[in-house]
């Protein structure tokens, strides 16, 4: 038998046997079901329901990426970030082809900031998110659980105990056990890093990426001094609005990819963590 002819039938075993287990539904709670899409071909068979998940491999990578939703909460809003996402091309309504159109903040859901965010010189210098390090957005992290009382201070930091070497830090916080980013009403109370607290993970640690689980890295009540002090130095990179429920503290190998936006001084980012 001809090599192309042997690959065309050991194919079609492969997905007789490993393609329907692929399409077993389990979506995670976090989803609502979803209607399936699917071109106007008559069929008599149901399409399955689309499979939605939140870790992948026997849960080896784990989504820590906030899907985006009209009620997820944006920067000092009730109302959320409203519609986002609209059907510009429809195949129901004639074209050959379903395309969307996406307007959304840069800082909105996970996303990254870049030092052209509080920095005017830094903006206009170009260093956007185009100009991040993915050597930094990559690599080995520390999950850590921070005490739930206080923002997180100096002493909150000191008390932590970050080993030397450590370059990427996760910090869970009250923001998760109170699920503030799934609430549709922007929280100022949620736990965020106090201006001493930044300036003391700066000087006395080697982290480079500072993640933490609501929109912004430093509280509401030292929002710009806290980043001055993260971003002036053009080293430290700042991953918001992540997703750290069900995820044990520990050391994970990081992923995360922002868009190439030039010109943008946040953007959305997709992280994920593999055991």
């Amino acid at each position: 038998m001809a090599r192309p002819q042997l690959f065309l039938v050991l194919f079609s075993l492969y997905s007789l046997f490993h393609i329907p287990s692929l399409l077993a539904t389990g979506a995670h709670p976090a989803y609502d079901d979803q209607p399936s899409c699917s071109a106007s071909v008559a069929s008599s068979d149901p399409l399955p329901t689309p499979l939605r998940r939140e870790e992948f491999d026997g849960g080896r990578i784990i989504d820590i990426t906030h899907f985006y939703r009209s009620d997820m909460p944006s920067w000092e809003s009730t109302e959320g970030i409203g519609q986002f996402l609209r059907l510009a091309e429809s195949m129901a309504n004639g074209s050959k082809a379903n395309g969307s159109e996406m307007k959304l903040g840069a800082h909105s859901g996970t996303h990254v900031d870049a030092p052209g965010h509080v920095f005017q010189h830094y903006f206009e210098a170009g260093f956007d998110v185009d100009t991040l390090d993915l050597a930094v957005l990559n690599g080995p992290a520390l999950l850590v659980d921070v005490p739930r009382d206080s923002n997180i201070t100096a002493e909150v930091m000191r008390g932590l105990h970050i080993p030397r070497g450590v370059r990427r830090v996760l910090f869970r916080t009250l923001n998760t056990d109170k699920k503030l980013m799934w609430k549709k009403e922007f929280d100022t109370s949620y736990v965020g890093f106090m201006r001493d607290g930044a300036q003391w993970l700066v000087d006395n640690t080697d982290v480079k990426l500072v993640g933490i689980d609501y929109l912004s890295v430093a509280a509401f009540d030292d929002l710009i001094p806290s980043h001055l002090v993260f971003l002036e130095g053009r080293e430290t990179i700042l991953v918001e609005g992540l997703k750290l429920e069900n995820v044990k503290p520990g050391i994970y190998s990081l992923h995360c990819l922002p868009l190439r936006l030039r010109g943008a001084e946040g953007c959305p980012i997709r992280c994920i963590l593999i055991d």
